[in-house]
């Protein structure tokens, strides 16, 4: 589902900063090489998460779901000097081609992937996270929800890919397949949530800020 018309997104995208380089190129290869390349962040959507982390001046981010890498290094831009975006997969098939552009960008040093289960590794970092970004298997985002909020700084941000599900949250629950489910649930869960403040932004395909009190 297109939530806004094709020209206004273009509209957007032309009066919004443009990618820089190996943005472009990460864009380009992930469409020419990788399986269901619309799982890439975008233009629009990934500078939504490079102001996001300006703002934030981060020293600790947490990505879940790393893909291609595109919205890693975008978060990556507001890090601190001397801080550091650790960033899951469990696809290590992936690995080369975003570890191929986190070493053409200024954050190379700075990026740490992790290969495996997030529910696995998420328990076995020790930090206090200033941003997570949750974009993996939807059927276990209240699990990341979970593990990841009692780890935040306070005024933390969490921000939820895919919330709107191609608009299939509007079904009714007899409708739907276990990932709008989970989907739906979630985001009843942090509106009821009286521990965050919450804003859901019909940008894309649904990004759902929390921000921890």
């Amino acid at each position: 589902m297109e939530f806004i018309a094709p020209e206004i997104e273009a509209y957007a995208e032309g009066h919004t900063s443009p990618e820089v380089d190996y943005l472009k190129d990460l864009n380009r290869e992930t469409y020419q090489k990788v399986l269901i390349p619309r799982m890439l962040s975008g233009h629009l959507q990934g500078r939504v998460l490079s102001m996001l982390s300006k703002l934030q001046k981060p020293k600790n981010i947490l990505e879940i779901g790393t893909y291609t890498g595109y919205s890693a290094l975008c978060l990556a831009e507001g890090l601190e000097s001397d801080g550091s975006l650790q960033t899951i997969d469990i696809n290590e098939e992936l690995e080369p081609i975003s570890r191929k552009y986190f070493d053409k960008s200024p954050y190379g040093h700075q990026i740490i992937q992790h290969i495996g289960n997030a529910l696995d590794i998420i328990p076995s970092l020790s930090i206090r996270w200033d941003i997570v970004f949750i974009d993996a298997d939807k059927s276990n985002y209240i699990n990341y929800y979970n593990l990841v909020l009692d780890k935040m700084n306070t005024g933390g941000l969490i921000i939820c890919d895919n919330v709107l599900w191609s608009g299939k949250v509007l079904l009714t629950d007899d409708k739907l397949d276990e990932d709008t489910l989970a989907l739906k649930r979630l985001n009843q869960l942090i509106q009821e949530d009286n521990r965050v403040e919450n804003l859901l932004l019909p940008i894309r395909d649904g990004l759902l800020l929390v921000k921890v009190l």
